[in-house]
């Protein structure tokens, strides 16, 4: 059983969550069959991770970790991002070699080093566990295969969409709902910041790939984008993540290098003042912003505002 620390309180990731549902009660839809089965470790081949296990609800479904434990302890290679707000997205993965969320869910469930469970193995497992079997039958009318378990893992996830956040409540006219700091930071965040030249639209995202400075050449094994175009222009470019939730999914970037929503901040201000030998990085980033601490602190302030209040603590 995987355990996780918040704030010195265990919160136990996997089997334990299992208990909060009724094993008499059938769920009824894909979204609460899809929840079920993203909690539950039945899904990894030695049964002692699920996708919570990594996707952690308190923290916006991600990890608090810069790489995620799979089956076995082993790591993986990138950093676990939060799943919150997939519904309109176009691309998943960091590379983007996922067009659908249905196709997303395979990924983790297949890979070696995560959940490690080929999905006809998956399939099978679950037409051969009498509860599922039911649950299935009673949802889709059928026994499980690959169409209704993806079906219903990604239905779940696109239950995940946030919009309850002091931020959409100051667009929606009120005006008091974000701080003078937050309200500030938007303006950094439009104009001296640069942010919304990638991160824009309802999730602060349009999905698209950007070199941000960070691949250096040293790392053949993971060149971002071109390993799915084959591309040499998308050398070192990963996928532009949504904005929403952000100050919860923690560590950043796609390998976790940063620890703080302030050491993101303090990257982009000044990528070459932490000595990266990048290349191909964009033009964006070509020369520092020049924010002062005070426009720092208030374009944190304003990315605090975006958090939904589904995950107040």
């Amino acid at each position: 059983m995987k355990i996780k620390t918040l704030f010195g309180v265990g919160l136990i990731a996997t089997s334990l969550l299992l208990s909060a549902y009724d094993p008499v009660v059938l769920p009824e839809t894909p979204e609460a069959l899809g929840e079920r089965l993203f909690n539950d470790p039945i899904l990894s081949s030695d049964r002692s991770v699920s996708c919570a296990s990594c996707h952690i609800p308190a923290f916006a479904f991600a990890d608090t970790t810069a790489l995620s434990e799979g089956v076995g302890g082993q790591l993986g290679t990138r950093n676990t991002p939060g799943i919150t707000n997939m519904g309109g997205r176009n691309f998943f993965f960091w590379d983007g070699r996922a067009a659908s969320l249905e196709e997303q869910v395979i990924g983790p469930i297949e890979n070696p080093v995560e959940m490690n469970l080929p999905m006809p193995l998956a399939i099978e497992r679950l037409n051969q566990d009498a509860q599922y079997r039911s649950f299935f039958y009673k949802v889709y009318q059928k026994a499980v295969d690959s169409a209704s378990l993806t079906g219903a893992l990604a239905a779940f996830m696109r239950t995940l969409e946030t919009s309850d956040t002091p931020f959409d409540d100051w667009m929606n006219g009120a005006e008091a709902a974000m701080s003078p700091e937050a309200i500030r930071g938007r303006a950094v965040f439009l104009v001296k910041a640069r942010c919304f030249n990638c991160h824009f639209g309802p999730d602060f995202t349009v999905d698209e790939f950007r070199n941000i400075g960070l691949y250096n050449g040293k790392d053949l094994n993971d060149v971002g984008r071109m390993a799915i175009t084959k591309n040499q222009e998308d050398l070192g470019k990963f996928k532009v993540p949504g904005l929403r939730n952000v100050a919860l999914t923690a560590p950043y970037m796609h390998d976790g290098q940063f620890k703080t929503l302030r050491e993101v901040i303090d990257y982009y201000d000044d990528p070459d003042r932490f000595g990266f030998h990048s290349i191909g990085r964009d033009t964006i980033l070509q020369r520092p912003l020049h924010l002062t601490e005070q426009e720092k602190g208030d374009l944190e302030a304003f990315l605090n505002a975006l958090t939904d209040r589904r995950f107040y603590r």
